[in-house]
């Protein structure tokens, strides 16, 4: 959509009723955080299964002024607060999904983490939008009380998760169903109760409708019951922090990431300076093999090193002073997600990350809010089981990054995809980077290319290159040296697996343009 006279805002989100709400946002006279707000808003409202309310988000701002940009940190944390060390270790199932070619996960109640997303979301307006907080929420509440369409990117996760993640609990369950018990399909409404009238009491009292009085008492409640650890401590201590965003140069623009505790903000910015200005054009065979070679080396040693550091903070900053001071020396050294991105006409950029995992199919009780299963997620969690003490920030592979060029160009970009996204938004990114236009056409070239993610086993010994079909023949290189198994895996063209990149982008003229990703139907809103 576009308003009548010059537009304010370009929005990239993951589905129709997403843009168009921040689109209308930048109507009404809101920034690029106001616009991305809205959106986020209906987009966790919309996408049941793949991303809710009930979890964490990530957002980077870059100010239209100019000045540093800065990331609002609403990471789940680690419940349990006032508990005895028996409370730990249970609640929990145990799945494994056929999604992406196997992906093991545990759910259940022992699986929810203490949701940070909403707190960080209301911060981040309430500090760098213009509009009032009731006007960036009616969007949602509005699609919550009419209903939605399930759209491609849910419909499509649900057929792995529908059974073994949201059909053991009855209001779950009730929800993804009709009422003979014939599944919701793709285009079938959903309406979850109690969620628009949650919704409507978040617009007046703000996130701490999630955090303190009836819903806390009651979630605590239900956790106690069900061998789940969030307390009404857990919801009411947490608070969402305001953090200088990762800054990184890479040839004429100037990055702003998630910063540490993140690990994904950091790993992506190590893989971009590993790029070195590749590709310059079209992606060569020599560019994809050295694409292999940056993911390889720098996931192996977090695999190795950052996902083990007792000192998490201090391993990532010793990973950039590495890579920054030897460059390519260092490497012979060495689903449940979504994204909004949004760019206005003043330059601002704002890059929202929102997850709730897998999913944990619980919905806290009377409010519709769908929770996560962040302690559930293991790659998340590779000191094992409810091992963090209580109130610790768990580490995320989110990276909303935003980017700016002296000639007044700006972009936002970011994706869902769990460890598959540092990957994705390597493969998009670089070729801007190294190029010049941030047209709408180059745009979505980047993000519509086929891409490919490199896995390895914990030990960092055997190695799978997964990839989409649509793949070149000649860049599916040999991997004889890197590891001592290696092998290619085939996956569809535009599968989900490879995330869902939103990008946002702003020419020095003052030109605004999106990409949405077809992997997940993103849709773009001009406004």
């Amino acid at each position: 959509m576009r308003s009548g006279g010059a537009a304010r805002v370009a929005v990239a989100a993951p589905n129709h009723a997403a843009a168009e709400a921040g689109a209308r946002a930048g109507a009404q006279g809101g920034n690029a955080v106001d616009a991305a707000v809205a959106a986020v808003l209906v987009a966790l409202t919309s996408e049941p299964g793949v991303a809710s309310l009930g979890g964490a988000a990530y957002l980077t701002i870059a100010p239209a002024d100019g000045s540093a940009p800065v990331t609002v940190d609403g990471a789940v944390t680690m419940p349990g607060l006032g508990l005895g060390r028996d409370a730990f270790g249970g609640g929990l199932r145990d799945v494994l999904l056929s999604y992406g070619g196997g992906t093991a996960m545990s759910v259940g109640h022992g699986s929810v983490a203490t949701p940070g997303g909403l707190a960080a979301i209301e911060h981040a307006q309430r500090c760098f939008g213009r509009l009032s907080w009731r006007e960036v929420v009616e969007p949602a509440r509005e699609v919550a009380a009419a209903g939605f369409p399930l759209g491609h990117g849910a419909a499509g996760y649900l057929e792995h998760a529908r059974e073994p993640v949201f059909g053991w609990h009855p209001e779950t369950r009730s929800a993804l169903h009709h009422p003979d018990g014939r599944p919701l399909t793709l285009g079938d409404r959903v309406w979850i109760g109690g969620l628009a009238d949650f919704l409507d009491a978040v617009a007046a009292e703000g996130a701490d409708v999630l955090h303190r009085g009836e819903v806390a008492r009651a979630i605590a409640a239900d956790m106690a019951e069900h061998g789940g650890l969030v307390t009404e401590a857990d919801l009411a201590a947490y608070r969402p922090m305001v953090r200088a965003a990762l800054p990184f140069r890479v040839g004429r623009w100037q990055l702003g990431t998630n910063p540490a505790p993140s690990i994904g903000g950091p790993v992506l910015a190590a893989m971009l300076l590993l790029m070195e200005g590749r590709p310059n054009g079209e992606w060569s065979v020599g560019d994809v093999e050295h694409l292999i070679a940056v993911q390889l080396a720098v996931l192996r040693h977090r695999a190795l090193t950052l996902d083990v550091a007792p000192e998490r903070e201090e391993a990532l900053g010793r990973l950039l002073d590495g890579v920054l001071s030897t460059g390519l020396g260092w490497m012979r050294g060495s689903p449940s997600t979504l994204h909004v991105s949004v760019v206005d006409a003043e330059g601002a950029a704002c890059s929202v990350t929102a997850s709730s995992g897998y999913g944990s199919g619980v919905i806290a009780p009377g409010t519709g809010v769908w929770l996560n299963n962040c302690l559930g997620e293991h790659e998340l969690n590779r000191t094992g089981v409810h091992g963090l003490p209580p109130g610790n920030r768990l580490p995320t592979n989110m990276a909303p990054t935003v980017a700016r060029r002296a000639d007044g160009a700006v972009l936002a970009a970011g994706s869902p995809g769990a460890d598959r996204i540092t990957t994705s938004l390597l493969q998009v990114l670089a070729p801007l980077l190294a190029g010049r236009g941030v047209s709408r056409s180059r745009l979505q070239e980047a993000v519509d290319r086929p891409r490919l993610h490199v896995r390895l086993d914990p030990a960092g010994d055997a190695l799978v290159v997964d990839h989409e079909q649509d793949l070149p023949e000649d860049c599916r290189v040999p991997l004889d040296g890197l590891a001592a198994h290696t092998r290619w895996q085939e996956h569809p063209a535009s599968a989900m697996y490879f995330g869902s990149v939103t990008l946002a982008g702003r020419s020095p003229s003052g030109t605004l343009a999106g990409a949405g990703d077809r992997r997940r139907s993103g849709v773009v809103a001009i406004g």
